[in-house]
């Protein structure tokens, strides 16, 4: 037997670590870490108690008991979130944006029994956290269900021309309205701020049909406003020159009924001074009349109605000095 001892066996017995200061340390370090939370800027949180809502909670740093006793869900109800139907936009954040298969949920049945492709897009915001946790099982997925729903029976009542063309605000405004009603009486805990139509499209198949009519509609539409600017030219130019004409033609009506008033006074007039002195007003009015009608008149020779033969006249001196002398008669010419 070997009674050399080992190395190791000189050595002082090494002192024992009790496990509890650690244990201690570790939990007050994990409760120190799991005491505090933060609530970003545009969410609000909701306090939970071993699962039991407690209170909402603004954005910013606050304090809760540690362990798990007290739980924080961060609600961002300052953004506007959409709905997706329809079609899915590549690296959505929200998971109940989009539906995995959209081919599905656009493909509806119109009120004239036609079929066409409907995307349309439902923005919302959170208004009620409570409400969206808790009183309705997968909120987000209900949501999505009751858009469907409803947008369904609205392009049901209606036909594939009014989709497509003139009846777009129309439904969007009618989808929002019912919408919102059952997003309130489901208690959904949110609001609906907009119901967009996207691509509405009649199926693949008849779609070239449908193009040659929008195409011909487009045509009508542009040949309507050609014929209202030819219209609008026409028009205002005629009734110009027709008021023109009506103005001038008054203008005349006064300017005759004011001359006839005129001369109907000024003959009142003569004939008040004639019954006053008729020998001279009718002398006056010879004298006035031969004054303006002599100036006027040729050369008139007047004769008694007693005289049998009419002898040539000889010219009077101002015309034989511009009568050449060849013309002159023989008489004076001697």
């Amino acid at each position: 037997m070997n009674s050399e001892k080992s190395p190791w066996d000189v050595l002082p017995d090494s002192p024992k670590i009790s496990p509890i200061p650690v244990i201690i340390g570790f939990l007050a370090l994990l409760s120190a870490w799991t005491s505090y939370y933060t609530i970003p800027a545009e969410s609000e949180g909701v306090l939970l108690r071993f699962g039991r809502y407690i209170d909402k909670v603004p954005p910013g740093l606050h304090f809760k008991l540690p362990l798990g006793i007290d739980s924080v869900i961060a609600i961002p109800t300052q953004r506007q979130q959409k709905l997706e139907f329809g079609f899915a936009t590549p690296g959505n954040t929200n998971a109940d944006q989009a539906n995995q298969e959209p081919g599905i949920e656009k493909s509806m049945v119109t009120g004239d029994l036609n079929s066409a492709l409907v995307e349309w897009i439902v923005q919302y915001r959170i208004t009620d956290p409570k409400n969206y946790l808790f009183d309705v099982r997968d909120p987000g997925q209900t949501l999505r269900d009751i858009s469907e729903s409803v947008m369904r029976e609205v392009i049901g009542d209606r036909t594939v021309d009014e989709i497509i063309t003139i009846g777009r605000q129309e439904i969007e405004e009618t989808v929002l309205i019912r919408l919102s009603a059952l997003a309130k009486r489901y208690q959904l805990g949110v609001t609906i701020n907009q119901v967009q139509l996207k691509n509405v499209n009649p199926p693949v198949p008849v779609q070239p049909s449908f193009n040659e009519v929008n195409r011909a509609q487009q045509d009508r539409e542009n040949l309507i406003n050609l014929a209202n600017g030819e219209y609008n030219k026409a028009v205002p130019r005629a009734r110009g020159e027709a008021d023109q004409k009506v103005r001038a033609a008054e203008g005349y009506r006064f300017k005759r009924v004011n001359e006839a008033d005129g001369d109907a006074s000024a003959f009142s007039a003569v004939l008040e001074q004639y019954i006053k002195a008729a020998e001279v007003t009718r002398a006056r009015i010879y004298l006035e009349t031969l004054g303006k009608v002599l100036p006027n008149a040729k050369q008139t020779i007047i004769v008694d109605d007693t005289i049998q033969q009419i002898l040539p006249m000889l010219p009077l001196p101002a015309q034989m000095a511009q009568t050449p002398a060849s013309q002159q008669p023989v008489e004076e010419q001697k």
